[in-house]
């Protein structure tokens, strides 16, 4: 098999904590490209990423932190600029994205329903970490996006889709059955994508939001649909499958990562009409030329690809390729 071009990463920065000691828990990506993170001390990161395992022995990440933790939410452009300090914040498996006028929106990952009332599994943080609101977006989240307006796009994996702590039995259907949705700045349902015909998601597997417009390729069959305005355009794709990342410009897209030996590989496509038509397929790896390694978090926001390995922030654009 011939070998694919390679592709280099730029090295765009390196992530500085909010207080000298911090631990990097996660790490995303804002709407102006900006990286947010989230840190915390050493301590504190057993009990923000806690698990309970049942008597048969399965594992099962928690919904609420095993004890709540302070928390430092550091904004990098790509030097460190502001950081917001949270006291107790009580999330499990949290990430963060920015909102308008300084706030913060932090949201676990789990959400456990209970007849008394599901968890509120997002907080909106002021810029100076207190609590401005608490409310419920459902299990099983994936990605959380926000836009310029203060919206927040949701992607649900397949527990999040199908039903697990609770939701689906005994209690309601889940808030991710639509496997992606958007909410409004006070947490309201705003939009559900339809999941009554052939479009239907069942594990959101790659997200991009663009301003007010989202991107999303899906398993089973992965194809790129577009929300614009509440309307869904999709595009068939048979060019790559378990896709991690999507970048997008005018007219083409990348589509990053896949199964077993591709997660470092970036095809580029046309949209074409309702199908993808490839342009070029390229193997990713850092400026020194080495590949990419295992542990990453790959982020797309518009036609940017954000990469974190540790406290290293890498970079490509579809400016960056040229066809093979």
């Amino acid at each position: 098999m011939r070998a694919l071009p390679e592709l280099v990463l730029r090295r765009h920065g390196r992530l500085t904590a909010g207080d000298h000691g911090d631990e990097l828990l996660t790490m995303s990506v804002g709407p102006a490209g900006e990286a947010i993170g989230l840190w915390c001390s050493p301590d504190d990161v057993a009990g923000l990423t806690s698990m309970t395992t049942e008597p048969g022995g399965a594992a099962f990440p928690d919904s609420r932190a095993a004890r709540p933790a302070d928390i430092r939410i550091t904004v990098h452009c790509p030097d460190l600029g502001d950081v917001v300090r949270v006291a107790a914040m009580p999330l499990a498996y949290p990430s963060v994205q920015p909102l308008p006028g300084g706030r913060s929106l932090a949201v676990g990952g789990r959400c456990l329903w209970r007849p008394e009332g599901p968890d509120r599994n997002a907080i909106m943080y002021a810029s100076d970490g207190t609590v401005a609101g608490e409310y419920t977006l459902g299990d099983g989240i994936e990605d959380v996006f926000t836009t310029p307006s203060g919206q927040a796009w949701v992607s649900y994996f397949d527990e999040g889709v199908f039903g697990n702590y609770g939701w689906g039995g005994p209690g309601p259907a889940p808030l991710g059955a639509c496997g992606l949705a958007r909410f409004g700045p006070a947490g309201e349902p705003r939009w559900r994508f339809p999941s009554d015909g052939a479009l239907g998601i069942a594990d959101c597997y790659a997200l991009n939001v663009v301003g007010e417009t989202a991107w999303a390729c899906y398993y089973t069959d992965f194809p790129v649909v577009r929300v614009q305005h509440g309307q869904v355009t999709s595009w068939r794709n048979e060019l790559a499958s378990g896709v991690r990342g999507l970048i997008v410009d005018d007219g083409r897209v990348a589509l990053v990562g896949g199964y077993s030996g591709h997660r470092d590989r970036l095809v580029v496509a046309e949209l074409g009409d309702g199908a993808l038509r490839e342009v070029g397929r390229y193997r990713l790896v850092l400026p020194d030329g080495r590949p990419l390694p295992d542990r990453v978090r790959v982020v797309g926001r518009g036609d940017r690809l954000h990469i974190f390995h540790g406290l290293d922030w890498f970079q490509m654009s579809m400016d960056d390729i040229v066809s093979p």
